[in-house]
């Protein structure tokens, strides 16, 4: 596996095999975008999978989609962020910079409701 494109493909399989569209339609999970892939692999597959994302895209990238897709998510997705901040971002006091992201979410969301 040598290519981002064979990478970015195998990774869909993987999604697949995990389940991770049970109730899409298997075609429409194909050749998904940047945003949607990386999204998908770090919510539903596991730490080598996580890993080749970053053999795939900067590590720029990924932390954008990280921050915008799953910090707001808030207790949901709470001891994932955390790992992810330490393990991938280098997050100083990560329980305190999830919660000031998750507050500037919210405050947003109560500007533009």
């Amino acid at each position: 596996m040598k290519s981002a494109k064979e990478r970015k493909v195998y990774l869909e399989k993987r999604l697949l095999e995990e389940n991770a569209f049970w109730s899409y339609e298997k075609d429409s999970c194909r050749n998904l975008d940047d945003r949607n892939l990386i999204k998908y692999v770090l919510i539903h597959l596991d730490i080598e999978d996580i890993n080749l994302l970053f053999r795939i895209y900067p590590k720029s990238k990924i932390k954008k989609i990280w921050l915008e897709e799953l910090v707001p998510q808030g207790d949901y997705l709470i001891n994932m962020n955390l790992c992810f901040a330490v393990l991938y971002f280098n997050i100083k006091k990560p329980k305190q910079y999830l919660k000031s992201l998750e507050t500037r979410h919210f405050n947003k969301l109560a500007h533009y409701g």
